[in-house]
């Protein structure tokens, strides 16, 4: 009996065994491997000279480039600067063309006749001599006129809003406070229903504090109570207006007189 078996031949129908596939695999290899070698090019190609290669060289001081950096260039004199065509420049005067060949001839100077022409006008159009008055003018007196007040001389209502074009019944009678100094005007926001009645009264604070600190309390308690009793004609809804009550005042008689 031999040692070696010999391999079954492969079904019908399931192709090459690994066997023939890895020895065509390494037949094929072998051929473009000597195939390389046979019509290979042998030579090694020229070396090529280098050329336009980028060379790094130091820069000249005097490119304008590097003196960009420099930290001076705007702030003190420069050799490069705008002026320096003008003040490295020495001035040159150029000599006078004299067209005389004889030095000048100066005329003299009479002495004695200096201010003789002065004298003769002097004594043919003497002044007109006024004589001094030390008496002093009398004093001019204007006459006097009255001017009268700017400030009202009775309190005033004024009505804005809705409320101006409703007919007020009757006018109320607005008094004058008793108060040394003048007082700002109050303001009131009312509202008046249909039978003309007023309904709600809201004092309004002051616009700036100029006006706030020229209020009073006296005035805006009277505003108050002068809204709520003031009665205005009928209508079909309610309305709503601002009542700015302008203060007449008056001096607060001193009791404690001596």
């Amino acid at each position: 009996m031999n040692a070696s078996v010999a391999e079954p031949p492969p079904p019908a129908g399931q192709g090459w065994s690994r066997r023939r596939w890895i020895f065509l695999v390494a037949v094929i290899f072998t051929a473009q491997i000597a195939l390389l070698f046979v019509f290979g090019e042998k030579k090694f190609p020229p070396v090529r000279t280098v050329a336009k290669v980028p060379q790094l060289r130091l820069a000249d001081p005097a490119n304008e480039l590097v003196a960009l950096s420099d930290p001076t260039l705007f702030a003190l004199p420069h050799a490069n600067d705008f002026a320096s065509a003008v003040w490295q420049q020495p001035l040159t005067n150029p000599p006078p063309a004299f067209g005389y060949t004889e030095p000048p001839q100066f005329l003299l100077l009479a002495a004695d006749q200096l201010g003789v022409a002065f004298r003769d006008f002097m004594q043919t159009n003497p002044f007109v001599a006024r004589p001094l008055d030390f008496k002093t003018e009398p004093p001019t007196a204007s006459p006097v006129m009255p001017v009268a007040t700017a400030l009202p001389q009775n309190s005033t209502l004024q009505i804005f809003g809705e409320l101006a074009h409703r007919r007020l019944l009757h006018s109320p009678v607005l008094p004058s406070l008793a108060w040394n100094d003048v007082i700002a005007a109050s303001k009131v926001r009312v509202v008046v229903d249909t039978d003309g009645n007023v309904a709600s009264a809201i004092l309004l604070p002051s616009d700036n504090l100029l006006e706030a600190a020229g209020r009073a309390e006296i005035g805006d308690t009277n505003a108050l109570a002068l809204a709520r009793t003031l009665r205005f004609a009928p209508a079909e809804r309610l309305a709503f207006g601002e009542l700015i009550f302008n203060w007449h005042t008056v001096p607060v008689a001193t009791t404690n007189a001596p």
